[in-house]
């Protein structure tokens, strides 16, 4: 049989309709085509589920499309919300709210707006599913979203939409950020621009070679086809792509007699300009237009006439190629195409360095690109056809094997041979190569280049007829420098053999550059090539200056000179080279630092600001990731603090200010420096000369804080160094906290703000330096921290309210003031806000409501409405943030420090009056709305708090002025429209404080508002269960409180629905919040007494209940766990605060999802948390002596140690068991006694009113005392003198009566008490714990009583209760849920009471036999007990009343009740004997009299009852070698042999003579087989 089932819990639980669903089956859910649904339960392919209008019934699972969501607000009220893209999210709500509108457009026939919304709506459409694919890198990503939201900005402004803030592309939720922030965000809408930038990038080649059918020749080769194209993300939409089409074939100079050699030729050139191609990443095949040269000399401009477009003169053919753009660097693109790079694809990179050299890049790259030349006739009539071979040569006259590079997608080469222009003497190439030299091979290699005439003939001879060379690097190291460079073209024959370079190296080489006086070499001057050099290198360079600096070491006495002249060294050539020149610095200082110190700092000062510039700013991470990972000085701090406090000291030397600026705007890095320097330096001496530094710093800030302090009247050189200084100074913090405390560090910048000068008539640059340095402390991390937040704002508030008093620098202010409640509202749940915003509240809510006063009332030009300014509307969202952080406490802290009746009437206009101005209609732009409902929410929390001061309550006016105070409520009703639905929920809870005012007439007018919220919840989302969550939320926060709620009005506004067709769902709710409040109250009244009681904690448990099973608010749960958990530890209920955080424990999986940070509980994984819960739960265990519970919750995460391998955890967990494992064994545990508790009476709280309960009582806790608490706590209530169950006028009475008694608890584990040798200290847990069923028995007769034997007539009532729970558990007392009453004959209550009494004697004798019973007085009791009522006739009145022939004949069917009676009789008569054996061997000397009294009575007991020798033999055999009470064969003694003979058998058994278990065994063993016979 198939059953429903909820889902699994990370079965996806959310989805959409693809397809309708007329739900025409029984129980059927009707669908529509684009529904939301959340499924409750699955079965068999099918769902059932509620939709959007909170209709529940059965669909089928394949009309659903199963998507990711989450659970808000998790609970009968909760809310499924898509996890999927929130862009996503907002464009199908949006598109369905256009589609209705612009089949409108249709209607209004605005043909134009129709059709462009048409086209938008598409777009968006193919941009969605870019985005749900998922294919997209993450810079592309960004690039679709932005894409998006301009689109549904643009539909949204065309439609007379609302404005829609954003933050990265989502939509925020007002409730979520600040005020502050969310007017930043409007703002920024408004103002947004789009700006390009145009920069041509140059790539290196790219190498492709082709057949003569235009297919490539190496088809077998796929990744010399295509390339990677590697450019800057800076790269711009004048982007080409440029073709150059070489043709290898025949010489076409002549046909006739034509050679046979090959040469290359130009053939034709294409440009691309891939700007079409940057708007989307479609990879789409073109054919490209080929234009062929006509004229070669032209060649080398072809591509520049053909974007001139001067083109018309080329012939056409064509090339087809593909391109597709892909955003991302290389790893990212490895890792999201990895099928590009698995065939090996070719990467085309870009020309020259990267736009930053990392430190640890190694590059050494010569680009040369072949220009042209100019070379003579050599005596023919026509020019030549000149060919120019290339080789790398080195020292030893060797070529280098494939170091020539003619482009990615080709392999190096180890010579080139350029295109031959046909019958040129001047020919132009153009053709660019590189050479990836090592540099090894660098020092003494030249550049080789040999010319050839190609002669068109038949046999195509190539004559060698000159050569040129030059190179690569000077004997002091120099590199060949960048730039263009004429080579001597020197003639030679054409046998001439170049192989020896020794002979030709000695000539010149570069004209103007001769070596000596070489006749020869002036004869070569005629004729000339040209070549362009650039070098690639980051171990090379071409600047002297640079090369000696960092070769200091050889040359000592230069050091000085080096350090001098770096400061005139290229830009360019120190970044390239900065990880070397920063060691060379730093290892000068190392070695001389009293010599070179001061040298070093200023050469270190040039670098740091050589990176300011904006020509190398993006080379500022090398500088980073030198300092983090490469820099090792763990000296330099010293010489940097000593030489920047000696710089800072001379400010008031004016010959060094422009040195002193230039050091300050430095400061940033020199900080970076040092704190590195003294990290290396704890690492390394493990934190020696720690006070020496903090010293040293603390006299550094102490130089800066005095000349900070100084003053100067006007523009000077001071305030420029204070203005640079105070720029960078908010950097150094996160320098700082790498080092100090953050309060530390904190104090220390609040000193050196708080000794700015506070006059504000000075140098205005400098006052507004001042602001944006407090500005950007506000900004850093610094500020975040709440320790150091609380340190700072005094200073900042100082500064601020300075400049809000002059009028000064607004802009800056309101943008301050904007991030300080950004953060604030961030982080509001912290308990330091509060003090925050009192010190803000104090400092600053005067000043700034004058301001916003002042800057509304300014005069606003002709015929322009009052609109807010961007500063202006940032300081009003300031005030709308403060107003709603404050609390009631800051409220009436604001009003108490007000010391005249005038101050506090000029205080409530001036917000009175803003409030007026804000909420005109003319204050923010029509599409505002958001804004303008942040305005009136403020507006209602606000009048709410107004009302509700004790100098205005109801009560104390005359009617007419009640009437006025009445009416500010029906603006919600009359004025907001259906804006409205914005206040919900969000105004149900300062409306619901309105009721709290006791006037019924105020309460009368929430009614309708509560109403009103309802009916339009109702009609937007078909149910109102936001309004139920929230009003849920507050009523549990008021009475939280001690505020009293009262709940008359829930019927007044029962009867306001009735007419509403959502009556019945109305009427539910309402019903729930009754229940609820009735708890509430109960909680509330409870929670006033000052101890811990069981009323409190019953209460508690009511509650908790409540929201569980009937409102299902976990959050609501989880608080009120911890709230019962704290009650129980308070009173020391170990056990059962255990029980109680078991609760939140199970709610809980071993996963790693991440949990917020909830109540005491940090930010941590749900892994973690459920940790932290086991041990607590553990430790409370065993601090309630419960371990066995546990014992097993050790188990449980012993199990996860295990599975993560994490033995060390795991070896603590078992040595853990093992301690719970001793404690049973080895401690004494109470077993406490259970009460049956009623209360009855309509003056008992709702949870008890009416209802019986059974209560754990506390450690040696008997009946009266337990009788005596509850009356303690219950002062006014009567106790019941019988067990009786009362009548209904006891129910119903006005009053509190009590009825309490002992009832026995009825273990559920029988096994385990039944089952022989389990010690007594295990069996006690199980007869207490886990507990379902308690028993309480009432004798009466029936019939008439006997009065010579009671026993013939006494009945017992037995009642069973049965819990709702087991003890123990949550609470120390539990619900009845279920009582059984059934009646006991005589003979049956006979049989169970010498039953008990028989398992009591075996306890006892055990214990006393295994010498676990310390005191033996009560074995000599209970045997006392037994014998000596035995011998007055106990037992014996069994016999009388159940063993004669007149009971056996009337009560035929009591047979086997009989012979089980005596059976149990003469069991009692053999465990006597056993024990008074066992008492003999252990009785004490003064005791021994008692115990041969005993032994006398025995006998005549067992006379008394008649008991032959051979019954007690019989019956023997149910005692066995395992049980821990074994009993031997018992034969009939004389008086005086008794004690001897079970002495002896006594011996035996507990090992106190020879050979035990072999006589144990042998008399087991008679015994048996007697019993068979």
């Amino acid at each position: 049989m198939l059953y429903w089932s909820p889902p699994p819990k990370h079965f996806l639980t959310f989805g959409i309709i693809w397809t309708g669903f007329r739900g025409t089956v029984p129980h059927g859910l009707s669908l529509e085509i684009g529904d939301t649904v959340q499924i409750l339960e699955k079965c068999d392919g099918e769902f059932t589920g509620w939709n959007s209008s909170d209709n529940e019934g059965i669909f089928p699972s394949n009309y659903i499309h199963l998507k990711n969501a989450c659970v808000k607000n998790k609970g009968q009220f909760e809310m499924v919300i898509p996890t999927e893209d929130s862009v996503i999210t907002e464009m199908t709500s949006t598109l369905r709210d256009w589609g209705t509108m612009w089949k409108q457009l249709y209607v209004r026939n605005e043909g134009d707006l129709f059709h462009r919304l048409w086209h938008i709506m598409n777009e968006i459409l193919d941009l969605r599913r870019q985005v749900l694919v998922g294919h997209l890198t993450h810079d592309r990503m960004k690039d679709v979203k932005r894409h998006i939201t301009a689109r549904l900005d643009w539909g949204n402004e065309q439609l007379g939409l609302d404005l829609v803030p954003r933050k990265e592309y989502a939509m925020v939720d007002p409730e979520e950020i600040s005020i502050t922030e969310l007017y930043r965000l409007v703002c920024e809408y408004n103002c947004c621009s789009t700006y390009l930038s145009y920069l041509f990038s140059y790539s290196e080649r790219f190498f492709l070679r082709l057949n003569r059918n235009g297919l490539p020749k190496c088809p077998e080769k796929p990744e010399r086809h295509c390339s990677l194209f590697v450019v800057s993300s800076s790269y711009s939409q004048s982007l080409l792509c440029w073709v150059s089409k070489i043709r290898v074939g025949l010489n076409s100079g002549e046909k006739k007699n034509a050679c046979n050699v090959q040469y290359r030729r130009p053939f034709g050139c294409a440009v691309l300009s891939i700007a079409d191609l940057l708007a989307g990443d479609s990879k789409d095949d073109l054919v490209l237009k080929v234009y062929m040269c006509n004229t070669e000399s032209d060649w080398y401009q072809i591509h520049e006439n053909i974007i001139k477009k001067l083109n018309a003169r080329y012939n056409l053919t064509g090339l087809a190629v593909s391109l597709q753009l892909l955003h991302g660097d290389i790893e990212q693109i490895r890792r999201e195409y990895t099928s590009m790079f698995t065939h090996g694809v070719s990467i085309t990179r870009k020309l020259g360095f990267s736009n930053i050299i990392m430190p640890g890049e190694m590059r050494n790259d010569l680009y040369i690109t072949v220009e042209r030349g100019e070379f003579e006739k050599g005596g023919k009539s026509v020019a030549r056809n000149v060919e120019v071979t290339m080789h790398v040569v080195d020292s030893s006259g060797q070529i280098l094997k494939d170091f020539i590079s003619f482009g990615s997608g080709e392999p190096p080469a180890s010579e080139y041979h350029s295109f031959v222009l046909y019958h040129n003497n001047g020919p132009r190439w153009a053709e660019l190569l590189k050479l990836p030299i090592p540099v090894d091979k660098f020092r003494g290699a030249h550049i080789r280049c040999e010319f050839r005439h190609c002669s068109t003939k038949e046999k195509g001879e190539k004559k060698l007829f000159g050569f040129s060379f030059v190179p690569l690097m000077q004997e002091n190291g120099r590199t060949l420098p960048d730039g263009t460079h004429e080579l001597i073209v020197h003639k030679c024959e054409e046998n001439t053999n170049l192989q020896d370079s020794g002979r030709y190296l000695k000539l010149p080489f570069s004209k103007g550059i001769f070596l000596g006086n070489n006749s020869q070499a002036v004869k070569t001057t005629k004729e000339s090539f040209w070549i362009t050099s650039f070098l690639c290198s980051t171990k090379l360079t071409q600047n002297g200056d640079m090369l000696d600096l960092l070769k200091w070491r050889t040359h000592p006495d230069k050091i000085a000179g080096c350090l001098s002249k770096l400061k005139e060294i290229d830009g360019s050539e120190i970044v390239k080279f900065l990880q070397d020149t920063l060691d060379t610095l730093f290892g000068i200082l190392d070695e001389n630092s009293q010599k070179y110190g001061s040298k070093v700092f200023d050469c270190l000062v040039h670098i740091i600001n050589l990176l300011q510039d904006s020509k190398f700013h993006h080379f500022k991470p090398v500088m980073d990731t030198y300092i983090e990972s490469h820099f090792a000085g763990a000296l330099a701090y010293r010489d940097l603090i000593k030489v920047l406090k000696w710089h800072i000291d001379r400010v008031t030397e004016v010959e060094l200010h422009e040195h002193i600026q230039e050091v300050l705007k430095a400061q940033e890095y020199i900080f970076k420096y040092i704190v590195q320097s003294r990290r290396l330096f704890s690492i390394a001496t493990g934190g020696q000369n720690e006070e020496e530094f903090r010293c040293c710093i603390q006299e550094l800030l102490m130089s800066v804080r005095f000349f900070l302090s100084q003053e100067s009247k006007g523009a000077s050189a001071l305030s420029q160094l204070q203005a640079v200084f105070l720029s960078s100074f908010p950097s150094v913090y996160s320098e700082l906290l790498k080092l100090f405390d953050v309060r530390e560090v904190a104090n220390l910048v609040h000193d050196t703000l708080g000794s700015l000068p506070t006059v504000m008539h000075g140098d205005e640059s400098l006052q507004a330096v001042k602001l944006q340095s407090i500005g950007k402390t506000v900004e850093s991390h610094l500020y975040t921290n709440p320790d150091s937040r609380y340190i700072l704002l005094p200073v900042v508030l100082h500064h601020l309210h300075m400049h809000l008093q002059e009028q000064k620098d607004l802009i800056m202010c309101a943008r301050i003031l904007s991030n300080i409640f950004c953060l604030i509202k961030k982080n509001s749940s912290e308990k330091s806000v509060l003090e925050e915003i009192d010190v803000i509240v104090n400092s600053l809510l005067d000043i700034l409501l004058r301001t916003i006063l002042e800057i509304t009332s300014r005069p606003q030009p002709s015929g322009s409405a009052m609109r807010l300014q961007f500063q202006d509307g940032e300081f009003v969202s300031c005030l709308l943030s403060l107003l709603r952080q404050m609390t009631d406490r800051h409220y009436q802290q604001l009003l108490d420090s007000f010391n005249t009746k005038e101050n506090l009437r000029d205080f409530l206009l001036q917000i009175f009056t803003v409030f007026r101005i804000l909420i005109r209609p003319e204050m923010f732009p029509k599409d505002w709305t958001v804004m303008r409902l942040v305005i009136w929410d403020s507006y209602f929390f606000l009048a709410v708090i107004f009302i509700n001061q004790l100098c205005l309550q109801l009560e104390m006016f005359t009617p007419s002025k009640k009437k006025k105070n009445t009416q500010f409520t029906f603006m919600f009703i009359f004025i907001l429209g259906e804006h409205k639905l914005h206040f919900i929920p969000a105004l149900i809870g300062p409306f619901l404080e309105v009721t709290l005012i006791p006037q019924p007439d105020l309460r009368n007018v929430m009614i309708p508002i509560f109403h009103d919220m309802m009916d339009w919840e109702q009609r937007r989302s078909g149910n109102f269960k936001q309004v139920e969550a929230k009003l849920i939320d507050k009523l549990d926060s008021l009475m939280s409180e001690g505020k009293v709620i009262c709940l008359s009005y829930t019927n007044s506004l029962s009867s306001k629905i009735e007419r509403e067709t959502w009556r019945e769902s109305g009427v539910s709710l309402i019903a729930t919040v009754t229940r609820l409040m009735e708890r509430l109250l109960d909680y509330r009244d409870c929670m006033k007494m000052g101890e811990v009681d069981g009323k409190k904690i019953g209460c508690t448990v009511s509650l908790l209940n409540f929201y569980k099973t009937e409102l299902n608010k976990e959050e609501m749960y989880i608080r009120y766990i911890h709230k019962l958990y704290d009650l129980h530890l308070k009173a020391q209920n170990f056990t059962e605060a255990a029980y109680t955080l078991l609760l939140y424990d199970e709610l809980l999986e071993w996963s790693d999802r991440p949990l917020r940070e909830f109540l005491n509980y940090p930010m941590q994984t749900e892994w973690q948390r459920k940790e932290c819960l086991h041990l607590t739960i553990i430790q409370n265990f065993d601090r309630g002596k419960c371990w066995e519970n546990g014992i097993i919750l050790c188990r449980k995460i012993a199990e996860q140690y295990e599975s993560y391998y994490d033995y060390r955890n795991l070896s603590k967990m078992r040595m853990m068991e093992a301690s719970l494992y001793d404690k049973i064994m080895d401690q004494q545990r109470l077993e406490p006694e259970f009460f049956r508790v009623g209360f009855y009476g309509k003056k008992f709280p709702f949870f008890l009113r009416n209802k019986e309960f059974v209560c754990r009582g506390h450690d040696y806790e008997r009946l009266e005392a337990f009788q005596q608490r509850m009356l303690n706590e219950f002062p006014h209530a009567i106790a019941m003198q019988h067990a009786n169950q009362p009548d209904e006028t006891i129910f119903q009475a006005e009053a509190q009566y009590l009825q309490i008694y002992a009832v026995t608890p009825i273990p559920e584990n029988q096994e385990v008490l039944q089952r022989d040798g389990i010690p007594d200290n295990i069996k006690s847990f199980y007869k207490v714990n886990h507990i379902w069923r308690f028993r309480y028995d009432r004798p009466f007769h029936k019939g008439t009583k006997d009065k010579e034997n009671e026993f013939k007539s006494l009945w017992v009532e037995r009642t069973t209760l049965i819990l709702v729970q087991s003890l123990p558990g949550i609470s120390r007392w539990f619900e009845v849920e279920k009582r059984e009453v059934v009646e006991m004959s005589p003979l049956e209550n006979a049989t169970e009471v010498l039953e008990n009494k028989n398992q009591q004697l075996r306890t006892l004798i055990s214990q006393c036999q295994t010498r676990q019973m310390q005191n033996i007085n009560p074995l000599t009791m209970c045997l006392n007990g037994v014998i000596d009522a035995a011998v007055n006739g106990g037992v014996a009145r069994y016999q009388e009343a159940f063993f004669v022939k007149e009971y056996i004949l009337n009560h035929p069917e009591d047979g086997e009740k009989i012979t089980r009676l005596r059976e149990l009789m003469l069991e009692q008569a053999q465990i006597l004997e056993f024990g008074l054996a066992v008492h003999e061997k252990v009785v004490p000397q003064d005791m021994r009299p008692l115990h041969k009294k005993l032994v006398d009575q025995f006998f005549v007991m067992k006379s008394s009852l008649g008991i032959q020798v051979h019954e007690v033999n019989h019956f023997v055999f149910h005692y066995s070698y395992n049980s821990p009470l074994s009993y031997p064969a018992v034969n009939r003694y004389s008086s005086s042999s008794l004690s001897s003979q079970a002495s002896a058998e006594v011996s035996n058994i507990t090992g106190q003579s020879e050979s035990s278990d072999e006589v144990f065994n042998m008399q087991v063993q008679i015994i048996n087989s007697q019993s068979y016979c």
